[in-house]
């Protein structure tokens, strides 16, 4: 029968294994689980769960595993083919005719399987022969055990072109070829793909090998690892090296932690660590982000600490994103920086790694931290553009309730980024103000900008706050240079004050700001409304004082319209995104909320002090 993988994938996704189940097994409700006393062994209590979701069966007592098939098979000895039809008819899927082709397939990689198992078989030998001796060295100098060098079957293949092909003489040239273990070439006879290599034996989740991975052991080698190619037997896309032994070990904690390469996961089995898996020369795949949820529902990304490895998670996280689904996602730990693995449990012992694999970083988090770390964030077109990655990320997840939850979560974080909300200043007791101590020559404006600053200080803002704060410029025009970027923000955004900020701004590069006195007016400096409230603008002020208030007061009159500006433009995306704009328009509006409870305080303070100076 042409049963393919993914017609078999089919049939088990149809399929409620906790139904197949229970017609032999009473099978009790264990949170998301079924349990129940192991039928396979002879117990007590139960050690036995069955998990619709992931598919599988498993008893932690004798370790009995498999699907709704292997049930059929093994527990009630039904014939794989039959076990298929019964299922097939319940799930109504029809079971696919007989292709003389596909058997033919079937029984071809079958015979590959050999030719790998012996394969497997000769490098292993040749680890222990003489020619192994610098292969035996390096893995001593690892620090790996020699139960870990049996265990993981690590081989050598000699510097020859053709010692395989003498070796594995019982098989033809083009199952060699066919199974990645030797190379053919136009012209020219077909070589051994493996030469002067550390070998390494990859299994499939049925322990067997069907592919091998090389390490070079001459220090100007090239490529430093090696994989076998693409085969009938191993697609590296859909391949997890040491899935086969960490998905037991990853149901006894719990967790699966996937590294960058395979000398990695060994370093940490090495080290009592089971759980680790790796890919092999890719970035994770979306089959190989499935392979992983259906042993825990949240994988542990582990990449090394230096810029690489840092890259590797973000392509990981773009992949996994769309993706996304309620209870499944991934968590990110990042090494120090310059370290793998190995390199953190040689200097600092398997503690080390214990402790960052027991706090890991969620998905968000690390996106948030990639994102607001990869670019300069000095100008409002930078932090621009870090909202609109963190949004183009945002619309990849299909999910539509994670894709909400993620885009209020990063507006949030991103209005308090952009939007901070600054600390109340401390008001100091001014120092005793010494008469006539400011005896320099005022500068003197032009005519036009005097009548712009007239205008607007007597009258022509409607904001005492923006009248205030010219009435401080023009008696301090020394700060105006301090302040220019944000006053030059705040006059295109309001045109009834704008014009005079701009004479100001003007003014200043041609006037003697060293000379720290007022800029002298035609008829005087007029009074703006409320002068009690503004300090900086009160005679018997101290002028080092009264420039740090006018500071305060600038800085107030700038973060409000940018603060309004932003809650505009969330209140106009209402239509588009209901509830991501209803959160940032929550946000922003508690913004500007403490930011007039700040104007408030500030006017409440300078009063106080007025009141403390004529006391």
């Amino acid at each position: 029968m042409a049963l393919t993988p993914q017609w078999l994938d089919e049939l088990r996704a149809r399929t409620t294994l906790s139904a197949v189940i229970g017609r032999t097994l009473r099978l009790t409700k264990a949170g998301r689980e079924y349990k129940a006393c192991c039928p396979f062994h002879n117990e007590k209590s139960p050690s036995f769960y069955v998990n619709d979701e992931k598919g599988f069966y498993h008893c932690f007592g004798c370790e009995a595993h498999g699907d709704a098939i292997r049930w059929l098979t093994d527990q009630r000895g039904m014939p794989f083919m039959d076990a298929v039809k019964e299922l097939a008819g319940e799930a109504g899927m029809e079971v696919p005719a007989p292709d003389p082709r596909a058997a033919e397939r079937a029984e071809k990689r079958a015979s590959l399987h050999d030719v790998t198992g012996a394969a497997q078989e000769w490098f292993a030998d040749n680890l222990k022969s003489p020619e192994g001796a610098q292969a035996r060295g390096y893995l001593a100098r690892r620090g790996f055990s020699d139960a870990t060098i049996r265990e993981f079957g690590f081989g050598f293949a000699p510097d020859s072109k053709q010692a395989l092909k003498g070796a594995l003489s019982r098989f033809d040239e083009s199952m060699l070829i066919e199974s990645g273990m030797r190379i053919s070439v136009e012209d020219k006879e077909p070589y051994d793909r493996f030469r002067n290599r550390l070998m390494l034996p990859i299994h499939d989740m049925r322990g067997r090998v069907i592919a091998f991975g090389g390490r070079v052991l001459d220090p100007d080698g090239k490529p430093k690892y090696l994989n076998s190619p693409d085969t009938p037997l191993f697609d590296k896309g859909r391949t997890l090296y040491n899935l086969h032994r960490a998905a037991p070990a990853a149901r006894q904690t719990g967790r699966i932690i996937v590294v960058e390469g395979y000398m990695d996961a060994i370093a940490l089995a090495n080290a009592g660590i089971r759980e680790a898996v790796a890919p092999l020369g890719t970035a994770l795949t979306e089959n190989q982000i499935e392979l992983l949820w259906r042993q825990v529902e949240r994988p542990i990304l582990c990449f090394d600490g230096d810029n690489a490895g840092q890259r590797a998670a973000m392509r990981a996280i773009q992949r996994v994103l769309p993706m996304l689904r309620p209870a499944h996602s991934l968590s990110i730990v990042r090494l120090p920086s310059g370290m793998d693995p190995d390199d953190l449990i040689r200097e600092k012992g398997a503690g080390a790694i214990e402790d960052l694999l027991s706090r890991p970083a969620s998905l968000l988090d690390t996106l948030w931290d990639f994102e607001r770390m990869s670019a300069p964030l000095d100008t409002p077109e930078d932090k621009a553009g870090l909202k609109a990655r963190l949004l183009d990320h945002v619309e990849t997840i299909q999910h539509p309730d994670i894709r909400s939850l993620y885009k209020r979560e990063l507006l949030e974080r991103f209005s308090e980024f952009a939007f901070p909300s600054r600390p109340q200043r401390e008001f100091a007791p001014r120092k005793p103000f010494r008469k006539g101590e400011w005896k320099q020559p005022a500068p003197a404006l032009s005519p036009a900008a005097r009548e712009q600053l007239t205008r607007a200080i007597s009258g022509g803002s409607r904001d005492a706050l923006a009248r205030a704060v010219i009435a401080g410029l023009v008696r301090f025009p020394d700060q105006i240079h301090r302040h220019e970027h944000a006053l030059h923000q705040f006059a295109m955004r309001d045109r009834n004050v704008g014009p005079a900020i701009e004479s100001l701004l003007e003014a200043a590069e041609t006037l003697d700001l060293s000379a720290q006195s007022p800029i002298s007016l035609a008829h005087g400096l007029p009074a703006p409304p409320e002068k009690a409230h503004f300090a900086f603008l009160d005679e018997g002020t101290d002028p080092g004082d009264a420039r740090e208030d006018l500071a305060e007061a600038v800085s107030l009159l700038v973060e409000r319209p940018a603060l309004e500006s932003a809650l505009a433009e969330a209140t106009a995306r209402f239509d588009r995104d209901p509830e991501g704009s209803f959160a940032e328009q929550a946000r922003l509006r508690e913004r500007l909320l403490a930011l007039n409870e700040r104007l408030k305080q500030f006017g409440r303070r300078k009063a106080a002090a007025a009141d403390e100076t004529g006391s």
